[in-house]
């Protein structure tokens, strides 16, 4: 067998003068591959007899793996050298300036509901929360809304499934809230506020398919819509920080209340609507065995975009939910 020691000087030279990993490819199948030169002296070791095939066969191994270490040096070499080019076209002074990091800030309905929180509990009001996904039963039967009323409909109202629904109103809060109170042998008086998201089928300039709201209940045995109008009043001069703010109420009906009432505040001359309020009506107290007969309350409810809007200027519901950032960051200043 001819001597094959020239073939790794030869395929140094070849794998040299390759540039791309396809170029390097093509020279290691001179060698290597099928039809290779070092292929093929492997094939002929079985034409030589039993004594010399052990010393050829060792030769040829050792000319093989001084060819794939040459392979194995340049391909180091080019993934050295396009590493090397990579970095230089991604350069980082490091003496330039940092960046600035923006600062982030509350959202104005957060700032908004915090503010509302904050001024109900200055006058004796706890926080009380409630799950976003409500039975029939906490949603509308509790609260003496009637099978047949319209907010029961699939286009009013966010159904699950039959018995649960994307809450409409935070009123389901005050009714676990009262429950659990007698529970706990706790009775009145019981004074809290329920802000949270809720859900309804509409979408608009001023309305939202979710929105915030905050109710309010003060129950108690000689509490009247003194009481409420006085609440109501404080707390909306307080919020705008405008003592000249009054509040009158327009006769209504919700199921829940008896009697009810639409509440207006003067705003810029007029009179603008910010919500819905009433006495609890009796057969809600039924349905948490709270005796009416002995004690009364009062509901409310607010619209916390509402207040923000008009506390901020504000013209359009939906720039809140949009999340454009040169909305937003007017806030966080």
């Amino acid at each position: 067998m001819a001597n094959l020691d020239h073939l790794i000087t030869d395929a140094e030279a070849d794998f040299a003068a390759c540039d791309t990993a396809t170029a390097l490819e093509d020279a290691k199948a001179k060698y290597l591959g099928k039809t290779g030169a070092i292929t093929e002296a492997l094939k002929g070791l079985g034409r030589l007899s039993a004594e010399e095939r052990p010393s050829a066969g060792a030769a040829i191994n050792v000319v093989k793996k001084g060819v794939e270490a040459a392979l194995n040096a340049r391909r180091d070499a080019m993934l050295d050298a396009a590493q090397a080019e990579q970095l230089a076209g991604e350069s980082l002074d490091v003496t330039l300036p940092a960046r600035a990091q923006s600062v982030g800030g509350l959202h104005p309905v957060t700032l908004t509901l915090r503010r509302i929180e904050q001024l109900f509990h200055s006058i004796g009001f706890d926080v009380a929360t409630g799950p976003e996904i409500e039975t029939d039963f906490y949603n509308f039967t509790a609260l003496n809304i009637p099978e047949n009323h319209p907010a029961r409909a699939m286009h009013d109202t966010f159904y699950v499934d039959d018995a649960h629904v994307l809450r409409t109103h935070t009123s389901p809060v005050q009714v676990h809230y009262m429950e659990n109170a007698l529970k706990d042998n706790k009775t009145p008086p019981l004074k809290i506020i329920a802000p949270g998201r809720v859900y309804r089928v509409d979408s608009d300039a001023t309305h939202s398919p979710m929105f915030h709201q905050v109710e309010g209940l003060w129950v108690d045995q000689h509490v009247s819509f003194a009481n409420l109008k006085g609440v109501v009043q404080t707390f909306l001069q307080q919020f705008f920080e405008r003592d000249d703010l009054t509040v009158r109420f327009r006769p209504s009906f919700f199921p829940f209340t008896e009697p009810s009432a639409e509440m207006d505040m003067s705003w810029n001359g007029g009179w603008l609507e910010i919500g819905g309020c009433g006495m609890v009506h009796p057969e809600v107290f039924k349905h948490v065995n709270i005796d009416s007969e002995i004690y009364q309350g009062f509901a409310f409810g607010l619209g916390v975009e509402r207040l923000a809007m008009l506390r901020y200027g504000v013209n359009d519901l939906r720039h809140f939910f949009n999340n454009d950032l040169r909305f937003l960051s007017q806030f966080s200043k």
